[in-house]
């Protein structure tokens, strides 16, 4: 593990994290921090920075939610809709497993 130093909202940082995974970390504070910035830019100035935050992790969130697949058999099915689908995958196979315990 490794500690690099980040600004968020012009406040300073120490995250720790696995050698190969520092860019994308970094990568990652900076896709936050641009997302935080414009949220901050663009509302009231009196809003919070900790607003603010949950602003942009729903944001990234829905970002996220909204993702498609481009290949494979997935390839045009959104990451919302396949998280769903397997949740009720995973529902119904609890049930059937609990169907038969009581059998």
């Amino acid at each position: 593990m490794e500690r690099i130093n980040v600004s968020i909202l012009g406040r300073e940082l120490s995250l720790a994290c696995a050698s190969e995974e520092r860019q994308k970390l970094v990568e990652a504070v900076k896709h936050a921090d641009q997302l935080m910035l414009k949220i901050k830019g663009s509302g009231n100035a009196s809003v919070s920075n900790e607003r603010i935050a949950i602003m942009a992790c729903i944001q990234m969130a829905s970002d996220l939610l909204s993702v498609r697949a481009v290949d494979g058999p997935f390839a045009g099915v959104q990451y919302g809709d396949f998280k769903k689908k397997i949740d009720e995958l995973n529902a119904l196979l609890d049930d059937g497993i609990n169907e038969l315990k009581s059998l």
